[in-house]
Protein backbone atom coordinates (compact mmCIF):
# COMPACT_ATOMS: atom_id res chain seq x y z
CA UNK A 1 0.00 0.00 0.00
CA UNK A 2 1.10 3.38 -0.99
CA UNK A 3 2.86 5.90 1.93
CA UNK A 4 1.28 9.03 2.71
CA UNK A 5 2.69 12.25 1.76
CA UNK A 6 3.03 15.88 2.42
CA UNK A 7 0.59 16.29 -0.48
CA UNK A 8 -2.00 13.08 0.67
CA UNK A 9 -2.78 16.15 3.69
CA UNK A 10 -4.88 19.07 4.61
CA UNK A 11 -3.40 22.09 5.87
CA UNK A 12 -4.44 22.93 9.30
CA UNK A 13 -7.20 25.46 8.20
CA UNK A 14 -8.47 23.13 5.73
CA UNK A 15 -8.32 20.58 8.13
CA UNK A 16 -10.08 22.53 10.94
CA UNK A 17 -12.86 22.73 8.35
CA UNK A 18 -13.19 19.18 7.47
CA UNK A 19 -12.32 18.37 10.77
CA UNK A 20 -16.05 17.59 12.45
CA UNK A 21 -16.84 15.49 8.99
CA UNK A 22 -14.17 13.37 8.74
CA UNK A 23 -13.69 12.41 12.35
CA UNK A 24 -17.39 11.01 11.91
CA UNK A 25 -16.17 9.09 9.07
CA UNK A 26 -13.19 7.30 11.27
CA UNK A 27 -14.75 6.64 13.80
CA UNK A 28 -16.89 4.71 11.86
CA UNK A 29 -14.58 3.07 9.80
CA UNK A 30 -12.25 2.31 13.22
CA UNK A 31 -15.54 0.53 14.52
CA UNK A 32 -14.96 -2.07 11.33
CA UNK A 33 -11.56 -2.41 11.91
CA UNK A 34 -11.77 -2.95 15.51
CA UNK A 35 -11.42 -6.21 17.51
CA UNK A 36 -11.49 -7.30 21.24
CA UNK A 37 -10.10 -10.29 22.47
CA UNK A 38 -11.63 -10.96 25.82
CA UNK A 39 -12.76 -8.14 27.91
CA UNK A 40 -9.14 -6.50 28.49
CA UNK A 41 -7.61 -6.15 25.26
CA UNK A 42 -8.56 -4.58 21.64
CA UNK A 43 -6.71 -4.59 18.66
CA UNK A 44 -7.60 -1.76 16.34
CA UNK A 45 -6.04 -2.28 12.90
CA UNK A 46 -4.97 0.71 11.36
CA UNK A 47 -4.96 1.42 7.68
CA UNK A 48 -4.40 4.67 5.43
CA UNK A 49 -7.23 5.95 7.14
CA UNK A 50 -6.82 5.98 10.13
CA UNK A 51 -3.55 7.13 9.74
CA UNK A 52 -4.00 10.29 8.31
CA UNK A 53 -6.12 10.64 10.70
CA UNK A 54 -3.58 10.69 13.09
CA UNK A 55 -1.38 12.54 11.44
CA UNK A 56 -3.52 15.07 11.00
CA UNK A 57 -4.70 15.33 14.56
CA UNK A 58 -1.14 15.51 15.60
CA UNK A 59 -0.57 18.27 13.20
CA UNK A 60 -3.34 19.99 14.64
CA UNK A 61 -2.95 19.53 18.12
CA UNK A 62 0.78 20.74 17.56
CA UNK A 63 -0.32 23.64 15.11
CA UNK A 64 2.55 21.98 13.15
CA UNK A 65 2.77 23.70 9.16
CA UNK A 66 6.57 23.71 8.56
CA UNK A 67 7.68 20.98 6.47
CA UNK A 68 10.37 19.36 8.53
CA UNK A 69 7.75 19.00 11.45
CA UNK A 70 4.85 17.21 9.06
CA UNK A 71 7.71 14.75 7.28
CA UNK A 72 8.47 14.12 11.21
CA UNK A 73 4.72 12.99 11.60
CA UNK A 74 4.82 11.01 8.45
CA UNK A 75 7.69 9.33 9.49
CA UNK A 76 6.61 7.84 13.06
CA UNK A 77 3.02 6.82 11.53
CA UNK A 78 3.55 5.63 8.07
CA UNK A 79 5.04 2.58 9.33
CA UNK A 80 1.69 1.52 10.62
CA UNK A 81 -0.18 1.35 7.04
CA UNK A 82 -0.32 -2.46 5.46
CA UNK A 83 2.20 -2.99 2.84
CA UNK A 84 -0.43 -5.33 0.97
CA UNK A 85 0.81 -8.57 2.30
CA UNK A 86 0.14 -8.14 6.38
CA UNK A 87 -2.57 -7.02 9.01
CA UNK A 88 -0.95 -3.94 11.42
CA UNK A 89 -2.89 -3.12 14.77
CA UNK A 90 -2.74 -1.29 17.89
CA UNK A 91 -3.19 -3.02 20.93
CA UNK A 92 -4.49 -2.17 23.54
CA UNK A 93 -4.40 -3.64 27.16
CA UNK A 94 -7.35 -1.89 28.96
CA UNK A 95 -7.71 -2.18 32.88
CA UNK A 96 -9.77 0.71 34.44
CA UNK A 97 -8.82 0.65 38.13
CA UNK A 98 -4.82 1.72 38.17
CA UNK A 99 -3.46 -0.59 40.73
CA UNK A 100 -5.36 -3.76 38.77
CA UNK A 101 -3.87 -2.21 35.61
CA UNK A 102 -0.33 -1.94 37.13
CA UNK A 103 -0.56 -5.79 38.48
CA UNK A 104 -2.20 -7.11 35.25
CA UNK A 105 0.86 -5.16 33.06
CA UNK A 106 3.66 -7.19 35.53
CA UNK A 107 1.61 -10.67 34.88
CA UNK A 108 1.13 -9.88 30.76
CA UNK A 109 4.49 -9.17 29.77
CA UNK A 110 5.22 -10.61 26.50
CA UNK A 111 1.39 -10.79 25.49
CA UNK A 112 1.96 -8.86 22.58
CA UNK A 113 4.58 -11.52 21.00
CA UNK A 114 1.67 -14.22 21.51
CA UNK A 115 -1.04 -12.47 20.07
CA UNK A 116 -2.15 -14.17 16.65
CA UNK A 117 -3.96 -14.30 13.47
CA UNK A 118 -5.04 -17.00 11.17
CA UNK A 119 -6.63 -17.47 7.87
CA UNK A 120 -8.91 -20.84 8.35
CA UNK A 121 -6.50 -24.10 7.22
CA UNK A 122 -3.71 -22.18 7.55
CA UNK A 123 -1.90 -22.29 11.35
CA UNK A 124 -1.15 -18.97 13.92
CA UNK A 125 0.72 -16.25 12.66
CA UNK A 126 2.28 -14.64 15.64
CA UNK A 127 2.58 -10.67 15.92
CA UNK A 128 5.74 -9.37 15.37
CA UNK A 129 5.44 -6.73 17.98
CA UNK A 130 7.14 -3.11 18.99
CA UNK A 131 9.62 -2.24 15.88
CA UNK A 132 9.73 1.54 16.52
CA UNK A 133 10.61 0.82 20.09
CA UNK A 134 10.82 -1.50 23.32
CA UNK A 135 7.65 -1.02 24.98
CA UNK A 136 8.31 -3.74 27.86
CA UNK A 137 10.87 -4.10 30.35
CA UNK A 138 12.12 -6.86 33.25
CA UNK A 139 9.41 -5.04 35.39
CA UNK A 140 6.03 -4.92 33.38
CA UNK A 141 4.59 -4.63 29.48
CA UNK A 142 3.15 -1.65 28.27
CA UNK A 143 -0.95 -1.00 27.85
CA UNK A 144 -0.40 0.05 24.02
CA UNK A 145 1.96 -2.09 21.66
CA UNK A 146 2.05 -2.14 18.15
CA UNK A 147 1.80 -5.62 16.10
CA UNK A 148 2.42 -6.55 12.40
CA UNK A 149 1.29 -10.06 11.23
CA UNK A 150 3.21 -11.02 8.35
CA UNK A 151 1.27 -13.34 6.36
CA UNK A 152 2.14 -15.58 3.36
CA UNK A 153 0.88 -15.37 -0.04
CA UNK A 154 -1.14 -18.42 0.26
CA UNK A 155 -2.72 -16.79 3.57
CA UNK A 156 -3.55 -13.83 1.92
CA UNK A 157 -5.16 -15.69 -1.18
CA UNK A 158 -7.22 -17.73 1.56
CA UNK A 159 -8.58 -14.49 3.22
CA UNK A 160 -9.78 -12.90 -0.34
CA UNK A 161 -11.26 -16.14 -1.26
CA UNK A 162 -13.34 -16.09 1.86
CA UNK A 163 -11.22 -18.29 4.38
CA UNK A 164 -12.41 -17.34 7.85
CA UNK A 165 -10.07 -15.16 9.21
CA UNK A 166 -9.74 -15.83 13.50
CA UNK A 167 -7.65 -14.15 16.09
CA UNK A 168 -6.19 -14.93 19.94
CA UNK A 169 -3.99 -14.62 22.50
CA UNK A 170 -2.05 -17.80 23.85
CA UNK A 171 -0.53 -15.53 26.96
CA UNK A 172 -0.36 -17.45 30.29
CA UNK A 173 -2.09 -14.70 32.16
CA UNK A 174 -4.50 -14.52 29.20
CA UNK A 175 -5.90 -16.54 26.82
CA UNK A 176 -8.57 -16.20 24.20
CA UNK A 177 -9.74 -17.51 21.04
CA UNK A 178 -11.99 -16.40 18.32
CA UNK A 179 -12.90 -18.56 15.59
CA UNK A 180 -14.05 -16.33 13.11
CA UNK A 181 -14.29 -12.35 13.13
CA UNK A 182 -17.56 -10.37 12.40
CA UNK A 183 -17.82 -10.67 8.16
CA UNK A 184 -18.11 -6.54 7.85
CA UNK A 185 -14.64 -6.30 10.20
CA UNK A 186 -12.99 -9.83 8.20
CA UNK A 187 -14.54 -7.24 4.94
CA UNK A 188 -12.65 -4.45 5.88
CA UNK A 189 -8.83 -6.21 6.90
CA UNK A 190 -8.99 -8.23 3.80
CA UNK A 191 -9.28 -5.17 1.51
CA UNK A 192 -5.68 -4.47 3.02
CA UNK A 193 -4.32 -7.14 0.99
CA UNK A 194 -2.69 -6.96 -2.11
Amino acid sequence: MPQLTRNDLWSLEEYANRRAAFRAEVIAHKRLRTVHLGSNVTLLFEDEKTVRYQIQEMLRIERTFESAGIQDELDVYNPLIPDGCNLKATMLIEYPDPEERAQRLRKLRGIERQTWVRADGFGKCFAIADEDLERENSEKTSSVHFLRFELTAEMCAALKAGAALGMGIDHEAYRVEIEEIAPETQTSLVSDLA
